[in-house]
């Protein structure tokens, strides 16, 4: 029950095909593998025409989750314009402004359609936007040759992330390429933080940024084992080991909070005696939540910042958020206004400064979580309705109840789920962001829970190839 991250960009895309049309398991690992080598391949070919990428970058604070990708390359806006784009047809859905049925595969195929199409439309406008505001350098000393290439580069770049993507979604590969980028760009961005080689000089003389190899090299330079211990393990500004150690509690707390359920007892209707079990997971609607809160503050930010810099003095632009530069760089850093009070303090220390602002974190991830959360069950075909509908066509219904009360019985566990679910999400994403997880809190959720996703679908896999029937 619930829905993937794909589902959120395209719901009903994949599932479309026959199962008896559906690729060998090994065919689909080699497709997965494909599409994720040319995206990798695409986030390290620099853009042409660029004159520098020293401006401040709107999407620092969520390039690793939204993005999964790196700065000025092919892959600069990632998936961003396609989960926004998903973003807001599912609340336009949401919200009856668009009346979708998903049970009828016309709408379906036209609903996936106009998401794709919207997708591109953002893609080109942020686009137009990164490059007329200079994110590139000055447009009189770009010219407007080099502007309209870089815009049609990064247009390029997105119709290939929705390809991959819908290769995917289509059954040709395992899972969806949303899901799979940001899983991947996560993970690698944890192991390049444990195990960089390297060099980093921030006025303590030359360190290896990698935790795990600083651990070992200070240990084997230094005379002093225990300061050298100590500094291997809290060293301000870069990965350390406690960071390390904060990721593997997490992944863990997570995968076990993945096993919270609630089976209610099924029977079909047309065979006597056939029973199942239908699962609640407390993580009903997965990741959803978080991925809708970071695509929105992720868009906040951009919007912001783009217009701090250039009505810096309008009442209203100071109301969405101020920018300043700290530590003589040139990236943005929120100081005021709303997007300053919906950032994550970056230390204890700031938490002590202005309680406010982590007051008003906490009950913003709370509350935006287990509304998304909430709200996605209505508009992605997992509501307690929907649920039912979906055992009667498969003529199963509830054991000890009658279908007219089947509703009745499925909304006492569905929607608690769902809102209580994604506020748990939400707690521990804030749990891993205040224990210095390496990669922020949203990136490690995402990347658990994706990983997870990838697992039961592996074994989903098995037990079909194995010939095992089973009711889910």
């Amino acid at each position: 029950p619930g829905a993937s991250l794909g589902e959120a960009v395209y719901v009903g895309a994949a599932g479309d095909r026959a199962a008896d049309e559906a690729s060998a398991v090994p065919e689909r690992l080699l497709w997965t593998a494909i599409t994720l080598f040319i995206y990798l391949v695409c986030c390290q070919i620099p853009l042409y025409g660029v004159v520098n990428t020293k401006a401040s970058d709107p999407f620092y604070f969520m390039r690793v989750v939204m993005a999964a990708s790196n700065r000025g390359t092919l892959m600069e806006l990632g998936i961003s314009p396609i989960v926004t784009a998903g973003m807001i047809m599912q609340l336009l859905a949401g919200a009856h402004i668009i009346e979708v049925d998903q049970s009828v595969k016309e709408d379906r195929t036209l609903f996936a359609g106009a998401q794709k199409l919207a997708g591109l439309g953002i893609c080109l406008l942020e686009a137009v936007v990164y490059v007329m505001s200079g994110m590139y350098g000055d447009i009189n000393v770009l010219g407007y040759g080099n502007a309209i290439l870089i815009i049609t580069q990064l247009f390029v770049a997105g119709v290939v992330v929705l390809l991959l993507d819908e290769l995917l979604q289509k059954g040709y590969g395992l899972g969806s390429g949303i899901s799979l980028f940001i899983a991947t760009n996560i993970c690698e961005t944890i192991v390049w933080q444990a195990f960089s080689p390297m060099t980093i000089n921030i006025g303590r003389g030359l360190e290896f940024e990698g935790a795990v190899i600083c651990l070992f090299h200070v240990m084997i330079t230094r005379q002093d084992k225990t300061r050298a211990l100590r500094e291997a393990f809290f060293r301000p500004d870069l990965p350390n080991i406690s960071n390390l150690l904060a990721t593997l509690v997490v992944f863990c707390v997570v995968i076990y909070f993945q096993g919270f359920r609630v089976d209610l007892p099924v029977k079909s209707q047309r065979v006597r005696g056939q029973q199942g079990s239908y699962p609640i997971k407390l993580f009903y609607t997965s990741n959803i939540p978080i991925i809708l809160q970071t695509a929105l503050v992720s868009n906040l930010y951009f919007l912001s910042q783009l217009l701090y810099k250039r009505y810096p003095e309008n009442f209203i632009v100071n109301l969405l958020g101020k920018w300043q530069a700290i530590r003589e760089s040139n990236q943005m850093y929120p100081v005021g206004g709303l997007a300053y009070y919906i950032s994550r303090p970056p230390t204890f220390a700031a938490i002590l400064d202005d309680p406010l602002r982590a007051v008003f974190y906490l009950l913003f991830i709370l509350a935006a979580c287990g509304l998304f959360s909430k709200a996605w069950i209505e508009v992605s075909g997992s509501s307690a309705r929907d649920v039912a509908k979906q055992l009667q066509q498969q003529q199963m219904t509830l054991k000890g109840h009658r279908d007219t009360a089947v509703v009745k019985e499925l909304n006492r566990y569905i929607p608690t789920a769902a809102a209580f679910g994604g506020m748990c999400i939400g707690v521990l994403t804030i749990l891993a962001d205040f224990l210095g997880a390496i990669g922020s809190g949203t990136g490690i959720l995402l990347a658990v829970t994706i990983i997870y996703q990838y697992f039961e679908i592996f074994a989903k896999e098995g037990d079909e190839q194995s010939g095992l029937m089973f009711f889910s």
